[in-house]
């Protein structure tokens, strides 16, 4: 059986989809904070048990029976996250799981100026400690962040932001198949992934073109300093771990942690990767009234 956690999130309901059509329900599991939100699941014949990251003895009857297991990383950041994926390491241990595939990131590094790179990178340690076969997903940065940073622009058309660097923006979609793939084919990969990423790494330069030719108006990049961005932020009303974490995603790009572009997650798919345009576009137009 392959039991996937956070199973009703963006990445991991996903993947559970692009999973059902590749092998029977029967044959996958899901470990959910909330089972009624996955009753839509059950009722298609795929097993539904309630499994918390804070709660080793929910995970150990969540991963009961799991030939594979897909991690999917928490929310979170520091060492929450990581004892988080430490507690879920070793009740998948503990349940005997043969094989255990992680949603870490390309760059993931301990001395990345991300601290998310760097929780990806103390997880991957605790995976190769275990002595299982285990596979970390080096997905591409998440587009969906990129569209976050978007939402003031997309109203004043002006981006205002700290200064960046590329990066290999990634959708959700294309991950989701590249990871049921991987699921499916078992033997596919040993360790980590090479970076599963977008057809190409944008800074956000490229990026006001792009919304420019989407929308057909025009878009500012405009500069703003690292400092400036943090007291406006916090001006804002947005907590300052927040606002520290962003302000780190772009110090990160501007060392080039995130510019790498690789074919692997075509491969898999079978199809080029969707455009940074075509899921920009896709994000910004209004759905159809009925």
């Amino acid at each position: 059986m392959i039991i996937v956690t956070g199973a009703t999130g963006k990445l991991g309901r996903r993947t559970v989809e692009r999973l059902l059509e590749r092998v029977p329900a029967d044959r996958v599991g899901v470990s959910v904070r909330d089972p009624r939100k996955a009753q839509d699941l059950a009722d298609r014949g795929v097993r539904v048990r309630r499994g918390s990251f804070d709660e080793p003895a929910s995970l150990a009857h969540a991963f009961e029976g799991a030939e594979q297991l897909l991690l999917v990383s928490l929310d979170r950041v520091g060492e929450a996250c990581v004892a988080g994926h430490r507690t879920a390491i070793d009740a998948a241990v503990r349940a005997g799981v043969g094989r255990i595939l992680y949603t870490s990131q390309a760059g993931a590094a301990h001395e990345s100026r991300f601290q998310a790179c760097r929780d990806h990178a103390r997880t991957e340690d605790l995976l190769r400690a275990t002595g299982l076969p285990w596979t970390s997903l080096r997905n591409g940065f998440y587009a969906a962040s990129a569209l976050r940073f978007l939402e003031s622009a997309r109203h004043s058309g002006v981006i205002a932001l700290p200064a960046d660097a590329p990066v290999a923006w990634t959708g959700h979609d294309d991950l989701a198949d590249a990871t049921a793939a991987i699921l499916a084919d078992p033997g596919r990969f040993e360790g980590p992934t090479p970076p599963l990423t977008g057809p190409a790494a944008l800074d956000f330069d490229a990026v006001a073109e792009i919304a420019a030719r989407v929308t057909g108006r025009p878009f500012d990049r405009t500069v703003v300093p690292d400092d400036v961005f943090r007291e406006q932020s916090l001006a804002h009303g947005l907590p300052a771990p927040v606002v520290d974490l962003m302000l780190s995603i772009f110090a990160a790009a501007r060392e080039g942690e995130f510019t790498a572009v690789d074919p692997t997650l075509s491969e898999l798919t079978g199809r080029e990767p969707a455009a940074f345009a075509t899921l920009l576009e896709h994000a910004w137009t209004p759905e159809p009234s009925r």
